[in-house]
C-alpha cells in the first residue's frame, strides 16, 4: 500500500520587491495568485492564465517569467520583481518614463507586464542574447542593433489587446537609449514608401 500524501499546503518565504513574504499556499497556488490575491500586489494581472498573453510578466532573478505558470512554491528563494518594485521611491525606471512619455499603454491593463517584460528584454539584449530577426549570430559580433524588428521580435510575448504596439516599441526603444537609432534606420524605408517604392 502506498504512502499517505503528505500535506498539500507548505509555508513558504517570497522575496517580493527586497522584502520577505512568509506565507502558507497549496502546492498548487501559482505564482500570480500569490501575488494578487494573497499579497495584495495587483499590479500583475491575470490576462489569459494560459502563459501566453504576458499580462503577468514578473522577473525573477532579473530574468522575465509569466507568474501565471510559475509555482509559488518554486518561487522561494528567488528574487522576486513586480512592477510595484521597478521605481526608486518617486523616481520612476526608465521604462515607466518612457511608456508614460511616449503614451505606451491605452488601457493599462497589459502594461506592468510589457514594462517589467521590457526591462528584462534591454538587458538580455545588452548581454548580446540574439533573438529570431538577429542577422549575426556569432558571439563575437556583440548585441545587435535594437531595431523595431528586434524590439517586435523580443517583446512578441507581450499582447496589447488595444494594438499600442507602435507606441511600446518607442518607448522600448528609449529606454535602452536608442530612439533616435531606431528612427534614423525607420526615416528611408518610410521615406520610399511614400515614394511608392518597395524593397
Amino acid at each position: 500500500m502506498p504512502p499517505a500524501p503528505s500535506s498539500t499546503y507548505s509555508a513558504i518565504t517570497l522575496h517580493i520587491n527586497g522584502d520577505p513574504h512568509t506565507l502558507s499556499v497549496d502546492h498548487r497556488t501559482t505564482l500570480l495568485d500569490a501575488l494578487r490575491e494573497r499579497l495584495d500586489l495587483t499590479g500583475t494581472k491575470k490576462g489569459c492564465d494560459q502563459g501566453q498573453c504576458g499580462a503577468c510578466t514578473v522577473l525573477l532573478d532579473g530574468r522575465r517569467a509569466v507568474a501565471c505558470l510559475q509555482l509559488a512554491v518554486a518561487a522561494e528563494g528567488r528574487e522576486i520583481t513586480t512592477i510595484e518594485g521597478l521605481a526608486e521611491g518617486e523616481q520612476l525606471h526608465p521604462v515607466q518614463e518612457a511608456f508614460l512619455d511616449l503614451d505606451g499603454y491605452q488601457c493599462g491593463y497589459c502594461t506592468p507586464g510589457q514594462i517589467c517584460s521590457a526591462v528584462a528584454m534591454i538587458e538580455e539584449h545588452a548581454a548580446g542574447w540574439p533573438s529570431a530577426v538577429t542577422d549575426d549570430l556569432r558571439p563575437e559580433a556583440g548585441p545587435p542593433p535594437l531595431t523595431a524588428d528586434e524590439i517586435r521580435e523580443r517583446m512578441s510575448g507581450n499582447l496589447c489587446r488595444c494594438g499600442a504596439y507602435v507606441s511600446i516599441v518607442q518607448a522600448v526603444a528609449r529606454a535602452a537609449g536608442i530612439r533616435a537609432d531606431a528612427a534614423r534606420t525607420a526615416q528611408p524605408t518610410e521615406a520610399a514608401e511614400a515614394e511608392g517604392v518597395t524593397a
